[in-house]
């Protein structure tokens, strides 16, 4: 059965906080899964969030502030003492402790710090800080289980017993050299069915999958998700093990993409979410409408540049938007496969190539839809040079927004930018200038104006 909040469930817990009856509230916490508490907690106040956290052991609120709404748990960590925050700390793994230690100030950073009695945990943790948070040392933890090539399968099973009492999940056996030079990785099977006076080095598997500690995330991802990995560990330069990045860490990261992307495309500068203030939803909104303001002041212009083309057609206005939603429609439908293609490693070739292609699809399609306005037009009008040139303006439109957005993408992503960015307003505003100005000079041309 699923994990449903009910308003009686909240109404509960909030009563027990109020009447102060801690028993209750960690009777009902304590068979319950950290990521239910985390949604629990999402839905009440700040004050009794602070009061659950404090109340819980850390071994449980520990995994529950990683599942909370980074907001609240920017907050409840404010509300915590230095003391507080290393004792949940030191039950997390260093990637995820590394994070929470990432998002509080430098001072308050040195003060946890301090108090984590573990002096290798805080050595990880240090270590993890000082990458880059979108790359793979920003990703890493350093919990993980290696073995020496060196040693006989006997001494491996042993050195694996006290390592996997560190490591949450023991996802892959990895073989290093004296130097810790990532050599392989090692079969359970083989271990198992190998006598055990067998040395490591001949048992174990030499190809391996890795990334660089300073491989963006992007690569990461494509990596593990083109070889079905569920974890892969994380070299320098100088081939030397120095962690490993599990699959739920990389669903997050693909999650936070995607929410990212979905949000440029929607015309929204920077994260936000439903429940945020009406200012900083108007600071995320405002920069694209003003944007789709502008390009309805270009149309316009355009459209002024043409009156006398009016005033003899008349029936040519009435036609400007589904031509200019035409352009809008088609660009965004090509940056949108460009984007998907580049998020998923997938676009190879030259970008003429692309275009070629692109433009060839733009012309097929657009013929079709023309043929139908066409005989649409000659119906309605009885004109065939008017139904020739609003058909033959929807060809041209057709083709140059399928131009447009395949090649900004692919432009944007040769220049470090994120192409996610042309598949919303930018590609809609200038593909609709774009194409008012094709037909109406197509128009022109044409009729004889």
């Amino acid at each position: 059965m699923s994990f449903e909040i009910t308003s009686e469930l909240l109404a509960n817990i909030t009563s027990s906080i109020e009447a102060s009856n801690d028993k209750a509230i960690v009777a009902l916490f304590e068979e319950m899964h950290y990521a239910d508490i985390a949604e629990i907690l999402d839905e009440l106040s700040f004050d009794n969030v602070v009061y659950i956290i404090k109340l819980l052991d850390s071994e449980k609120t520990s995994a529950v502030l990683m599942e909370l709404d980074e907001d609240i748990r920017e907050k409840t960590l404010q509300n915590l003492s230095a003391k507080e925050i290393a004792e949940e700390v030191e039950e997390l793994d260093s990637d995820d402790a590394a994070d929470i230690i990432g998002e509080l100030s430098q001072e308050r950073q040195d003060a946890v710090l301090s108090q984590i009695e573990d002096e290798e945990h805080v050595k990880e943790i240090e270590e993890l800080l000082a990458y880059d948070e979108d790359s793979a040392g920003g990703l890493m933890a350093k919990e993980l289980v290696k073995v020496n090539e060196n040693w006989t399968v006997l001494k491996c099973v042993r050195e694996m017993r006290a390592q996997a009492e560190e490591v949450t999940r023991v996802h892959s056996i990895y073989v290093v050299d004296d130097n810790d030079k990532l050599k392989g990785r090692l079969s359970l099977k083989d271990l198992l069915i190998t006598s055990t006076k067998t040395a490591i080095s001949e048992v174990y598997i030499p190809k391996v999958d890795f990334v660089n500690v300073h491989d963006n995330l992007d690569e990461v991802s494509n990596k593990m998700r083109k070889y079905d990995l569920e974890a892969i560990p994380v070299v320098d330069n100088d081939g030397i093990l120095l962690g490993r990045i599990t699959i739920d860490d990389i669903v997050d990261v693909i999650k936070e993409e995607a929410d990212k992307d979905y949000q440029l495309a929607a015309g929204l500068t920077q994260d936000v979410e439903a429940d945020d203030s009406i200012l900083q939803l108007t600071k995320a909104r405002l920069p694209w409408l003003f944007l789709g303001l502008l390009g309805g002041v270009g149309a316009f212009l355009i459209m002024v540049l043409f009156e006398n083309t009016f005033d003899e057609n008349a029936v040519l206005f009435f036609f400007t938007p589904l031509i200019a939603a035409m352009a809008g429609n088609v660009g965004v439908q090509s940056s949108a496969i460009i984007v998907q293609g580049l998020a998923n490693d997938d676009v190879k070739g030259s970008i003429n190539s692309r275009l070629i292609k692109e433009m060839l699809l733009a012309a097929l399609n657009g013929l079709v839809l023309a043929v139908f306005l066409f005989g649409f037009v000659w119906f309605y009008e009885g004109k065939v040079n008017t139904a020739l040139a609003i058909s033959v303006s929807l060809v041209a439109v057709i083709i140059v927004a399928g131009l447009i957005g395949t090649f900004v993408p692919l432009f944007l992503n040769k220049r470090g930018i994120d192409p996610a960015i042309a598949t919303g307003p930018f590609i809609t505003t200038s593909n609709d200038i774009f194409g008012i100005l094709i037909y109406f000079m197509i128009a022109k041309l044409i009729l004889g104006i």
